[in-house]
């Protein structure tokens, strides 16, 4: 089975030609420009929905104003709102030394330096300046995913080492 990476979601239709306005979900919405020509699949929930290719995108500010071949005009493109825009493994971009994709980290066993259990890496929530990791076992806290606090991750022993701040266990206990 090939992995989907979820890049953005439609929001709104723009103009009358069967443009939509796109939340982009991904680290570097220019990745949109490189997808011109390229099929992405619509989703809903879990399920996709169609298989459309992107004939312009071109990023305004913070969104992206997409063109699909074949959506042609505002009722069509209004019939995309709240789709997901997905893509394969293979259209996903490259990651860095330090880079790792949310899926690759949910289930992580979290341990301190010293080797004691915290639990799983459960959830990630983009806050814009730093991601941040839940980590749930006996109680639930947060880890702020910069270098003073995530000491490792490894996914080959598939754990994390954590760095706590001093008082996060008393907060959350």
């Amino acid at each position: 089975m090939v992995a989907i990476f979820e890049i953005g979601k439609i929001t709104k239709a723009q103009g009358i030609r069967g443009e939509v306005r796109v939340f982009p979900t991904t680290d570097d919405p220019s990745r949109f420009d490189k997808l011109i020509g390229e099929d992405v699949k619509l989703k809903n929930a879990n399920e996709v929905m169609s298989v459309l290719r992107i004939s312009n995108a071109r990023l305004q500010k913070n969104i992206v104003i997409i063109k699909f071949d074949g959506i042609d005009t505002r009722n069509a493109a209004e019939e995309l709102i709240g789709a997901i825009i997905c893509v394969d493994e293979s259209q996903a971009l490259p990651l860095g030394g330090d880079e790792f994709y949310v899926r690759d980290l949910i289930g992580l066993r979290a341990e301190t330096e010293e080797g004691e259990f915290l639990g799983e890496i459960s959830r990630v929530f983009p806050t814009g300046a730093n991601d941040v990791y839940v980590v749930s076992g006996e109680t639930e806290f947060m880890v702020p995913a910069v270098k003073d606090f995530v000491k490792k991750v490894s996914l080959a022993e598939g754990k994390i080492i954590l760095r706590l701040a001093d008082g996060l266990r008393e907060l959350f206990a």
